[in-house]
């Protein structure tokens, strides 16, 4: 069975275009798509592993794998926990300044921040499993808002 060399998915064998892609089958189809990427592994896969550190293993999947699947889990991977990451340091500043600053003002070292600092842990770790959960059973699952964004990139 031959194979698209855009996207690896299997073509029928009078296919003149890739069903998935769109792209022109050329007289180079056949390869597999592990061949195909350089990677070596399987697109769900790979799709997890562009979510296991967050956006740093996002931007190594996104520029060493061309597959749409793989680039638009690692373009969410980047978008998704590069923002978290950003705001969690923002976070932790604020805690920071505030104890500096005997608690008062930006004071986020108890009370209700302490609650809010903890959710947003929570959130975190909660939409991480769940990208890589998703990503490892095959589907294209898109997080509000940074699901259209990545797919916007990712192509």
């Amino acid at each position: 069975m031959p194979f698209c060399a855009g996207c690896g998915s299997e073509l029928g064998a009078e296919a003149g275009f890739c069903p998935k892609c769109g792209r022109p089958v050329s007289a180079g189809a056949g390869a597999p798509p592990a061949a195909v990427t350089g990677t070596g592994m399987s697109e769900n896969v790979a799709g997890l592993l562009s979510y296991v550190l967050g956006w740093l293993t996002g931007l190594i999947f996104f520029l060493i794998d061309k597959r749409p699947y793989v680039r638009f889990h690692a373009m969410q991977s980047i978008i998704t926990f590069g923002t978290l990451h950003i705001l969690a340091f923002v976070f932790a500043s604020f805690r920071f300044a505030g104890g500096m600053m005997g608690g008062f003002g930006f004071g986020m070292m108890g009370g209700p921040w302490w609650l809010i600092y903890s959710a947003f842990n929570l959130l975190m770790l909660v939409v991480w499993i769940l990208c890589m959960v998703k990503a490892y059973q095959g589907q294209r699952f898109k997080l509000p808002i940074v699901g259209n964004i990545a797919e916007g990139f990712a192509k």
